[in-house]
């Protein structure tokens, strides 16, 4: 697996940088700052970034923002949002889309190097990897009176698939129904969840969060 390290503490930086490679996997860059991110994935490509949220030089959310560049110009690079802060209304923004090789775990949470191992293998296959806590802020600013006991078995099975970031056309191949069908099965999902029509695809995003906080 190739690897870019977004992190501006040094010592952090450079021991995460020992801890990949000393389990066979090559970091092309280390780097301090968002710009310099977006540089090093121009550049190298990588099957995944790891990156810190807060950075150089107002150390606010440079790093977060730099991952959604990322993501916007190299989908197809995983990234693990790997820090101390939660920012809930970025944190939404890189989830869209159906979350499709994304992570956001938590310095302090992360009680094994065996488990942050895991979740960069499980990104750079696509899969999804989130701490509960983010999960529990992203889904806190949004209706949560209903729960996935009111989904149907095909609902669920439409939503686990939404999960894993498959696109409608691939859900509908998955269960061999039409891609009208899997809209429908989706819409139902939106209106028993409470996740009321909006101009972004956050609700797909949300209904997804539900699902792995479920």
């Amino acid at each position: 697996m190739r690897i870019v390290i977004a992190e501006d503490s040094a010592v952090l930086r450079d021991g995460l940088s020992l801890l990949l490679t000393t389990r066979g996997h090559s970091v092309v860059a280390t780097v301090s700052s968002g710009a310099e991110l977006e540089a090093a994935v121009d550049s190298h490509v990588p099957d995944i970034a790891v990156v810190d949220v807060r950075m150089p030089p107002t150390y606010t959310d440079e790093g977060i923002r730099s991952a959604l560049a990322v993501r916007k110009s190299h989908p197809s690079v995983g990234l693990l949002v790997f820090s101390q802060h939660i920012e809930t209304r970025y944190a939404s923004e890189l989830l869209a889309g159906g979350a499709r090789g994304v992570g956001y775990l938590l310095k302090d949470r992360v009680a094994d190097v065996s488990d942050f191992m895991s979740a960069c293998d499980q990104i750079a296959a696509g899969g999804t990897v989130l701490d509960p806590e983010v999960v529990t802020q992203v889904l806190g600013a949004s209706r949560r009176s209903q729960d996935l006991s009111a989904l149907t078995a095909r609902e669920r099975e439409v939503l686990g698939l939404m999960a894993e970031g498959r696109t409608n056309t691939a859900i509908a191949k998955s269960l061999y129904v039409s891609e009208g069908s899997v809209e429908k099965h989706i819409s139902s999902i939106f209106a028993k969840l409470g996740l009321p029509p909006s101009e972004t695809d956050h609700r797909r995003v949300l209904a997804v969060l539900r699902y792995l906080s479920g």
